[in-house]
């Protein structure tokens, strides 16, 4: 039997990857969260790096907010992303900052913020492999904003994840970009690509 294409076969991983996070207990997400912020401070590739771009949580995705907090507390820039369909913008924040309700519903800086190019990217994802695929939304957003950024200078990729994310193998195309490092609440990953 011939395997659907990839577009297809990302929207059934999609769907059944989506069931298992959505199923993970709010508790332990929190406290998982809590793992991934921590092990993602202690890696001493993000140490020096400003600025970082990061993301509004929307669903059940890993909330990052705790680790741009820590990121900021100890002196580094960190920019939220701004949907620009199709492009991202990366605008500085702070927390207490105004936000404005974006594209999918996602909390977004406002065009006053002053817009960055990140030196490293938090990204969300959907599903997740050993070598650095990821699978997201389907829009292509970050990836497209990886590969804009990778064309001023080298961006260092790290994918928040949950375990129950994790697949053999994701569906890769010729756009997607292969994440360097992702972290969830057991493991730190670096990736092979």
């Amino acid at each position: 039997m011939q395997s659907p294409p990839p577009p297809a076969l990302k929207e059934r991983l999609r769907g059944e990857v989506l069931s298992r996070r959505d199923a993970l207990d709010k508790d332990f997400r929190h406290e998982a969260g809590r793992r991934i912020a921590e092990s993602a401070l202690g890696f001493p590739d993000l140490k020096d790096v400003t600025p970082i771009g990061g993301y509004w949580p929307i669903r059940s995705e890993v909330d990052p907010r705790p680790l741009m907090e820590a990121l900021i507390g100890r002196g580094q820039d960190v920019a939220l992303s701004q949907i620009l369909h199709p492009h991202l913008s990366w605008r500085l924040w702070q927390p207490g900052d105004v936000l404005v309700k974006g594209g999918f519903g996602v909390r977004e800086p406002g065009p006053d913020a002053p817009e960055v190019f990140p030196k490293a990217l938090i990204v969300p994802l959907v599903a997740f492999d050993c070598r650095g695929g990821r699978i997201g939304y389907g829009k292509g957003h970050f990836d497209r904003a990886i590969a804009a950024l990778e064309a001023q200078h080298p961006v260092l990729t790290i994918g928040l994840a949950y375990a129950v994310q994790e697949i053999d193998e994701v569906p890769v195309e010729p756009h997607d970009r292969l994440l360097d490092v992702i972290i969830t609440e057991a493991e730190l990953i670096r990736t092979v690509s």
